[in-house]
């Protein structure tokens, strides 16, 4: 006869007792953090002004049922709605990853930190609008910690390989600053990760052969969105499970991730933000970045001579192989940025990339299949281990074309992509430029200049209010506006 289970409950899973302690402890000290931290906060709100072109994102937006808006709401980037703050992020975090062009990290599981200002955003601002004192240096502090949650427990635990989405990482890092934002205690703040952990996570399918999809670009909205209701819930005293990790056969390390245990790989400061990277020159998966960057190069070598082509040899790393080597028909825009091939045949044909090729109206140029079928992809086992060295974090890819004479060109190698913090110094420029031209599509010169202003100024945007903040990039000027 076996024992009794016993209903002693247990103290805090470790983890989630790590992560309550970071949201509470004083805001990190790392200047290098903040000041990435704003170059971060302005290219994930360019890339939702950018996406705003787009009808398969715009369909998603607003509120859920025609007409539930709120009163002092959260505000919605690039648009006029003011909703709760659980839909309003998912507004905005739908719009910061709808174009893949938000930053990326790289480890065991990949994913998009950035993602998390969804959130953030759309919970600020919300407080700020309804008495509670929020500025631009809480939201920053906000992204620090975000990042860092994600991209910490992202080192050594590969949801991916469990077949989870990496969304489940913003739903949690999104829940605890969250509810620190809030005010929450430690308890409290415990009980929201405990119920994040316990919502499981995601299936990939919609990120891979042969079922990719548009989800993946509105899933990390849901994962933030999903947060925010976990933090509001925990503040109005809903209990929380602090064995939801570690308990046997119930809990998550035993139902959903294969008997595996899930930690920490590093102490929690600011080590994502400082090295996170930045999608600044094109749109793409960023496995491909590099590979892109080649094609650029060799465009003006083969750009007439497509039809003289043998073949191209493409030379990667694993990770790429495994989830951006497709053949075969390619069915819709959120397929085709998740192409190897296709992304580099646009880079030899065009010389640039943008979210406009990755649409229909250009995919259907037969230039493109007829070059795909023509690429060779192969591993270089040194690209595959620089990706997964914690101190190169390479994203390694290397293109030669070879043509029917039996010439070729050069073999072109980048290892390291213009967002990566190796060549921050060059990629700056190239992102405030991003920005640029991300605000002036959408609003007057007077209302980028005024927006401008305000977050190439540190000092300002730090005691900014969170809504005085968002205001700036609502489709119709605020009363205030001169």
């Amino acid at each position: 006869m076996s024992a009794p289970i016993s209903n002693i409950r247990p103290p805090a899973d470790a983890v989630l007792a790590q992560i309550a302690d970071y949201v509470t402890a004083p805001e990190p000290a790392s200047a290098e953090a903040y000041d990435t931290a704003r170059y971060c906060l302005m290219d994930s709100i360019g890339c939702a002004l950018l996406a705003l072109k787009y009808p398969e994102c715009t369909k998603m937006l607003g509120p859920l049922v025609p007409g539930a808006t709120l009163t002092n709401g959260a505000r919605v980037l690039g648009m006029d709605d003011q909703l709760d703050p659980v839909r309003a992020a998912f507004n905005n975090g739908a719009l910061i990853r709808w174009l893949d062009f938000n930053d990326t990290w790289l480890a065991a599981e990949w994913g998009h930190p950035s993602d998390n200002l969804g959130g953030i955003l759309a919970l600020a601002d919300w407080m700020s609008r309804n008495g509670k004192k929020v500025s631009g240096r809480d939201i920053l502090t906000a992204a620090i910690r975000a990042h860092e949650i994600q991209g910490v427990l992202a080192l050594e635990n590969s949801f991916n390989r469990a077949g989870m989405d990496h969304v489940i990482l913003v739903r949690i890092a999104t829940t605890a600053v969250a509810t620190a934002l809030l005010g929450g205690t430690r308890e409290q703040i415990i009980n929201a990760v405990s119920n994040a952990w316990a919502d499981g996570g995601a299936l990939r399918v919609y990120r891979h052969a042969p079922n990719t999809g548009s989800r993946k670009s509105w899933a990390a909205g849901d994962a933030t969105s999903r947060a925010i209701w976990h933090a509001l819930v925990a503040l109005r005293g809903e209990m929380g499970y602090p064995g939801a990790l570690t308990t046997k056969t119930w809990g998550f390390q035993d139902a959903i991730f294969r008997n595996k245990s899930i930690g920490l790989a590093r102490p929690l400061g600011s080590y994502v933000m400082e090295n996170v990277l930045f999608k600044i020159s094109f749109p793409a998966e960023f496995h491909a970045q590099t590979a892109v960057e080649c094609a650029f190069q060799l465009h003006a070598q083969v750009k007439d001579r497509l039809d003289q082509i043998a073949r191209v040899e493409m030379t990667t790393h694993e990770s790429a192989i495994r989830i951006i080597d497709k053949t075969g028909p390619l069915h819709n825009p959120a397929d085709r940025d998740h192409c190897l091939q296709y992304m580099a045949a646009i880079g030899l044909i065009f010389g640039r990339l943008t979210a406009d090729h990755y649409e229909d109206a250009t995919a259907a140029d037969p230039r493109i299949d007829a070059l795909r079928a023509k690429m060779v992809i192969g591993e270089d086992k040194r690209y595959s281990q620089d990706y997964l060295d914690p101190d190169k974090r390479s994203i390694a890819n290397a293109i030669q074309v070879f043509f029917q004479d039996g010439t070729h060109t050069e073999k072109i190698e980048v290892e390291y992509p213009v967002g990566h913090r190796r060549r921050r110094k060059e990629g700056i420029p190239l992102l405030v430029k991003k920005f640029e031209e991300a605000i002036a599509e959408r609003f007057t010169p007077a209302r980028c200049w005024q927006i401008m202003n305000a977050l190439q100024d540190a000092e300002r945007l730090n005691r900014m209010k969170a809504n005085e903040l968002m205001d700036l990039f609502a489709a119709t000027p605020p009363a205030r506006e001169e």
